[in-house]
């Protein structure tokens, strides 16, 4: 799909088609990795920007222009603290945790009277509502991003026990622009891992595969074309066979537990370890691997990444997270390879390689600005982030959670649910062909993203009340808020990543004045901020926002990144 198409042809809005000729014209030649040269303007931060956050806001935008692109990849990589753990908001039954007080290492209580766990529910949807909180206050960071690239990087679904997922995230927000290689070893014994793909009945006596072959095949190297039997290019059969033995013994223990003694962790049962010598295939060149014990998954690691490939395939999956799906011969070539001698440079430290992508001529080809289809979540979020809803200015806890579970369910309507990835490969769109992004957009999931976004633009979204997008805050951060101009001219460059046409825009300009003198808009927001508190001046100019801005987001190009 040529990435100048936009999502017009999803919707059958396109003005004309096209006709295609049989004779594909020459593609330009691929920037590569030389650092852009060309003008940091408003355009370019945005771009920068929508790609590393969940959603800029106008100030942010001209803050990054104001400090220039080197400036702003220091603050999008600067090392923040962690945010605080996620709390009972309102539950008021759990006798281990008081309201206010976070759940994370309470045990459980168990019902008497079928056997099950009690208060699990409310903590499960605490640590959504605390994840979507915490990319909302993300302010210019990518750490948020990037956990959620690592999320859909490892894959790991169906797990009940928050308090597993509590740690594991915390990990991947650890090491969000850290060390890949020592994020693997970390893996190797996370507790959620452990269970997720049976690692922990990887005994001596029993080697379960399931880990060995997915940290070979998604998780580091990837398996390559198959060449002989039981022979993937990179790996074989036998390095699936001799990796689970070196990585047995290891167990996970906390999982659901009502005993408060016992905390989430990890450890190695000795005997349940292979101590026996491995030997590896021809791709790992015939390395024998010697009993060590409780170190010697990290050896497993250590010899993997001996391997360039490695660099390659995570490189790849970098790439098509923040600039595009397709990955032609001349973007292996100018953009994969010198990205993967980075990181190779920099003993497999993401940050080196990711920022020289983010600051590459490639990047900011004018191509790369505005194809990606937005996965649910920046979708959603964007509307909260970029605009503001009214739901979420309330002060207490309670009322801002309650709000985001409701807002949580209208993005898992759209295929997208944070801490259940459908596979192990994560979700379908960044790595299936040959669709990719496009897989977002369904007849259902259509349906739910433009269903959300006229509920919230119109006011006609109920979280108890009703509610909406702020959209009167949203025009008073404009520069120019009382020129109806250049407030639909700003609106559309924060919220939209590509210029639209004349037509276009008389139509936003139709939409939003219906039919008023556009000079009389002035008045109408004069009145406004001199009289906040009058409910008709109010209203005159919320209703006019309202109508622009649900214009606005009805556009095709509003799907777009």
């Amino acid at each position: 799909m040529d990435r100048r198409a936009t999502l017009s042809t999803l919707l059958g809005r396109s003005h004309a088609a096209k006709a295609i000729s049989p004779i594909e014209t020459p593609k330009p030649p691929v920037f590569g990795l030389a650092p852009y040269a060309g003008t940091f303007g408003f355009e370019q931060a945005a771009h920068l920007l929508r790609r590393t956050t969940f959603g800029p806001k106008y100030a942010q935008i001209k803050d990054a222009v104001s400090k220039g692109l080197n400036a702003t990849l220091n603050e999008l990589f600067k090392d923040n603290p962690l945010p605080n753990p996620p709390l009972n908001y309102d539950y008021t039954t759990d006798p281990n945790v008081p309201v206010g007080s976070t759940w994370i290492d309470a045990p459980y209580v168990r019902d008497t009277s079928n056997g099950g766990l009690l208060h699990q529910g409310y903590r499960n949807t605490s640590l959504r509502t605390w994840t979507y909180e915490t990319i909302l206050n993300e302010g210019t960071s990518i750490r948020e991003q990037l956990t959620l690239f690592w999320h859909n990087h490892f894959g790991i679904g169906d797990n009940q026990d928050p308090k597993f997922w509590y740690r594991h995230i915390t990990l991947l927000r650890t090491y969000a622009w850290g060390n890949f290689k020592e994020l693997i070893k970390k893996i190797n014994i996370d507790p959620l891992m452990l269970r997720f793909l049976n690692s922990n009945q990887n005994t001596v006596n029993a080697p379960n595969e399931n880990y060995a072959r997915e940290v070979l095949e998604l998780f580091t190297i990837g398996k390559g074309p198959l060449v002989g039997p039981g022979d993937y290019t990179n790996y074989t059969e036998q390095d699936i066979r001799e990796f689970a033995r070196a990585l047995t013994g290891w167990r996970d223990q906390g999982y659901n537990v009502t005993d408060a003694t016992t905390k989430v962790g990890s450890f190695f049962r000795i005997s349940s370890h292979d101590a026996k010598t491995k030997k590896l295939s021809h791709r790992f060149d015939e390395t024998v691997i010697n009993n060590g014990f409780d170190k010697e998954h990290e050896t497993v690691v250590d010899i993997i990444f001996t391997k360039k490939e490695v660099a390659r395939f995570i490189c790849r999956k970098l790439y098509r997270w923040f600039v595009y799906y397709e990955i032609s011969t001349d973007v292996e070539q100018n953009v994969i390879e010198p990205m993967a001698d980075i990181l190779v440079q920099n003993n497999y430290e993401i940050k080196p390689a990711l920022m020289a992508l983010l600051k590459s001529e490639h990047f900011f080809d004018v191509l790369n600005m505005g194809p990606m289809i937005k996965n649910p979540i920046v979708f959603s979020l964007n509307l909260l982030k970029q605009i503001g809803w009214n739901a979420l200015e309330a002060s207490d806890l309670a009322t801002r959670h309650k709000a985001l579970a409701a807002l949580i369910r209208e993005v898992n309507n759209q295929q997208m649910v944070y801490f259940d990835p459908p596979d192990v490969a994560g979700w379908k769109p960044y790595y299936q062909e040959p669709a990719f992004y496009r897989i977002w957009i369904n007849a259902t999931t259509l349906q739910a993203r433009m269903r959300l976004t006229d509920r919230m633009a119109t006011n006609n979204y109920t979280v108890g009340v009703r509610t909406g997008l702020n959209v009167l805050n949203f025009a008073n951060t404009m520069p120019n808020p009382n020129d109806p101009y250049l407030l639909v001219e700003d609106m559309v460059s924060v919220l939209l990543p590509q210029s639209l046409t004349d037509p276009q825009m008389t139509d936003l300009m139709n939409a939003f004045l219906a039919g008023t003198p556009d000079y009389e808009w002035n008045t109408i927001w004069t009145n406004y901020t001199k009289n906040p508190g009058n409910n008709t001046a109010r209203s005159s100019a919320e209703t006019k926002l309202r109508n622009l801005v649900k214009a606005i987001l009805s556009l095709p190009e509003f799907f777009l990144s």
